[in-house]
């Protein structure tokens, strides 16, 4: 039902997926949700994190300060923009972290890159859609020691989490009735 070009990897204590959202300008390189046969519209929901690269040492030292600001689009094939969503949110201590992600070289065993901030996002998707794009579309970051924004294509940005599709199925068809057989005559 997703696919995700660049996954992040499995948290460690909410074992949820956590999946980068790159930033880029054509949908069938973003993370491709298909959508189910259904009628009527679809809603799609999950969590959206920024991306923070966690450094135990900036912390102490009272320099981890850092405010992302994050917006994605969600499009269809054709590249017809449905919705946006933002998260923002500021990062001071490991706290601040959402969860960890596991597969990390360090001694806990976790990865340096973890998701801060959570924004639930839900979006009606077009009953005629049936599969969308999450793409990254820019993410401006303030730390002690100024400012970047970032727009370029192949740039991981911001996670998702907890993807969930409602939707109302399309009714199964009933068998297709066969006429019942005669006996044949007897002789």
């Amino acid at each position: 039902m997703m696919m995700c070009p660049q996954v992040l990897g499995e948290g460690v204590r909410t074992k949820r997926v956590f999946c980068d959202v790159m930033i880029g300008r054509d949908p069938a390189s973003g993370i491709l949700i298909t959508l189910p046969p259904h009628n009527g519209p679809v809603t799609l929901s999950f969590d959206l994190h920024n991306r923070h690269t966690y450094s135990e040492e900036l912390v102490k030292t009272n320099k981890g300060y850092s405010r992302y600001t994050a917006t994605i689009g969600v499009l269809t094939l054709d590249n017809t923009l449905i919705s946006r969503a933002i998260v923002q949110n500021e990062f001071r201590t490991q706290a601040d972290l959402v969860d960890r992600i596991s597969g990390g070289s360090g001694a806990a065993g976790v990865k340096a890159v973890a998701p801060t901030g959570s924004e639930t996002v839900s979006i009606a998707i077009p009953e005629e859609a049936m599969q969308v794009s999450i793409l990254g579309e820019k993410l401006s970051v303030i730390r002690v020691d100024g400012v970047d924004s970032f727009n370029a294509s192949g740039r991981p940005m911001a996670i998702i989490s907890n993807v969930m599709v409602e939707y109302r199925p399309v009714p199964a068809r009933a068998p297709a009735r066969t006429p019942a057989r005669r006996p044949a005559p007897r002789k």
